[in-house]
């Protein structure tokens, strides 16, 4: 079963992507936005979908707005490219990995830049 859930996924993940480029003619959108994840549940009713995009707090409300009120027209057009019988509903969230990994970069580079070598010539 973890199997098709894992394809699920990526069938989900890459149907989005693709809706998101041509399809989506929301203003709200029209930025690039990157589907990272979807996580669906076991069940198959529920698909959390995790986004990302470069932008401020601001922008990202606004992208998230835009993606719950396009997830209608998402569902539609799963329903017709992917043959499963049950549509998840998708929830999204955002992806914040890459700036907690950009951040956890500069604290090393931080850090490795205090040290200096009369530190380690003992």
């Amino acid at each position: 079963m973890a199997h098709r859930i894992e394809r699920v996924n990526h069938l989900i993940r890459q149907e989005i992507s693709q809706l998101l480029q041509r399809q989506v003619k929301d203003p709200r959108l029209s930025k690039f936005v990157a589907v990272t994840e979807v996580s669906t549940s076991a069940d198959l009713r529920y698909a959390k979908v995790f986004v990302s995009c470069m932008g401020s707090e601001e922008e990202r409300a606004e992208i998230l707005k835009g993606l719950v009120a396009a997830s209608g027209f998402f569902r539609n057009k799963l329903a017709k490219t992917l043959r499963i019988r049950r549509i998840p509903e998708l929830s999204f969230h955002w992806d914040d990995s890459i700036e907690r990994g950009a951040h956890l970069l500069q604290l090393i580079d931080e850090v490795s830049a205090d040290t200096t070598p009369e530190q380690h010539g003992d």
